[in-house]
C-alpha cells in the first residue's frame, strides 16, 4: 500500500514562496522560544523588564527560573547596571522596533548573555551573538508560529504542531467582523499558556511561504511614517521610523479615555500589557505607558487613505 494518499478532495494549495526567517528554528509560539532557550542553555536566573507581557514571566516560573525585574526609560531603553553570572540572562525587548543594532551590540560587549525579543520588530535581522526570537502572529494572519535564532540546541526530539483546528477565528474575520470572532481569538491566545514546545505546523509554514514580505515591509513603513507626520505633534515619544513597523505608539496623557472613544467609532486599540498595572505603581513610567500608549495599526491591510482617515479621527478625539 502506498504511504501517500491519492485522489479525494483537494486541500490548501502549497505556497511557492520562502519564509522571511527561513534559517531560524521554527516553533509554535514566542513564549516557547524562551522555554526552548531555558532548557537548551540551562538558564537559572533572568532579568526581565517590568514593561512586559505576563506570559514571559509565567514561562520562567514554570521552569523554576529566578526572576529579577528592571525598569526602562522614556525611550524604551533598559535601565540596569548589573553583574551577570554564567547561567544568568538579560531579556531585552525591542519595543516598536525603536532600539538599533548598534545599541544592542554595545550592550553585548558588556553583557554577553542577552535574549532579544524582536516580537515587535519582525523585519530586523537577528544579532549574531545573541539569542533572538520573533512572533508571527503579531504581523500576519496566522494562528501560531515563532522563530528563534540560537547556537544552542535541545537534545531531544520536538514533535510537530497542528494548526487546522485553530483557524476558524481568522477565516471568520476574513468574511465577517472582528467582534463576531473575538472570543475565539482570545481563546486561541489562552491556549498557548499550556502547550509544550512544538515545531511550527506545516499549515503555518505554508501560509508564511505565501507572503510577499517586501510588500508588507514597505506598506508598514509608509503607514508608520504617515501617522508620525500627522500625530507626532501630540506624541510624548520621539520616535525613529523603523522598517516594517509593528504599530505606531501614540503616547498621550488621556490615552485610556481616548481608547474608549475610538472603540465607539469601530477603531480597536489594544492595551498591550495590562499585567503591568499589577506590578507597577501609578507613579511609575511603565504604568503610565501601559495605560496611555495607543498602539495604532499600520499593518499591510491599510493604505495611505486609511492612515489619513485614522489620523483625522484620532486627532479629533485628542483636541
Amino acid at each position: 500500500m502506498p504511504q501517500k494518499e491519492y485522489g479525494g478532495y483537494i486541500e490548501f494549495e502549497s505556497q511557492p514562496g520562502t519564509e522571511y526567517h527561513k534559517e531560524a528554528i521554527a516553533l509554535n509560539c514566542g513564549r516557547n522560544c524562551l522555554a526552548y532557550l531555558i532548557e537548551a542553555r540551562g538558564i537559572k536566573k533572568i532579568y526581565l523588564p517590568y514593561f512586559l507581557c505576563a506570559s514571559v514571566g509565567d514561562i520562567c516560573r514554570k521552569y523554576n527560573v529566578e526572576i529579577q525585574y528592571y525598569h526602562i526609560d522614556s525611550k524604551f531603553r533598559p535601565i540596569f547596571d548589573i553583574d551577570i553570572h554564567k547561567k544568568e540572562y538579560i531579556y531585552i525587548v525591542n519595543y516598536y522596533g525603536q532600539i538599533s543594532v548598534n545599541e544592542i551590540k554595545k550592550w553585548e560587549k558588556k553583557y554577553p548573555n542577552l535574549i532579544l525579543d524582536f516580537a515587535q520588530s519582525f523585519f530586523q535581522k537577528p544579532i549574531e551573538n545573541s539569542d533572538t526570537l520573533y512572533s508571527c502572529r503579531k504581523y500576519f494572519g496566522v494562528s501560531d508560529g515563532a522563530y528563534l535564532y540560537t547556537k544552542s540546541q535541545i537534545d531531544r526530539n520536538i514533535e510537530l504542531d497542528f494548526s487546522y483546528d485553530r483557524m476558524r477565528f481568522l477565516m471568520g474575520r476574513y468574511e465577517k467582523t472582528a467582534n463576531e470572532f473575538y472570543r475565539e481569538y482570545v481563546e486561541n491566545n489562552r491556549r498557548f499558556r499550556e502547550v509544550p514546545i512544538l515545531q511550527m505546523s506545516k499549515l503555518t509554514h505554508n501560509l508564511l511561504n505565501g507572503i510577499c514580505y517586501e510588500k508588507v515591509k514597505k506598506r508598514r513603513t509608509e503607514n508608520f511614517k504617515i501617522l508620525n507626520e500627522a500625530l507626532g505633534v501630540y506624541n510624548r515619544l520621539k520616535l525613529d521610523e523603523p522598517e516594517g513597523a509593528f504599530m505606531y505608539p501614540l503616547f498621550i496623557k488621556n490615552g485610556a479615555e481616548i481608547r474608549k472613544e475610538l472603540q465607539s467609532k469601530n477603531i480597536y486599540i489594544p492595551t498591550l500589557w495590562p499585567d503591568v498595572f499589577k506590578v507597577c505603581q501609578k507613579s511609575e513610567l511603565e504604568y503610565d505607558m501601559a495605560e496611555n500608549i495607543l498602539p495604532l495599526p499600520v499593518d499591510q491591510r491599510y493604505d495611505k487613505d486609511d492612515m489619513e482617515i485614522l489620523s483625522k479621527v484620532v486627532s479629533e478625539c485628542i483636541v
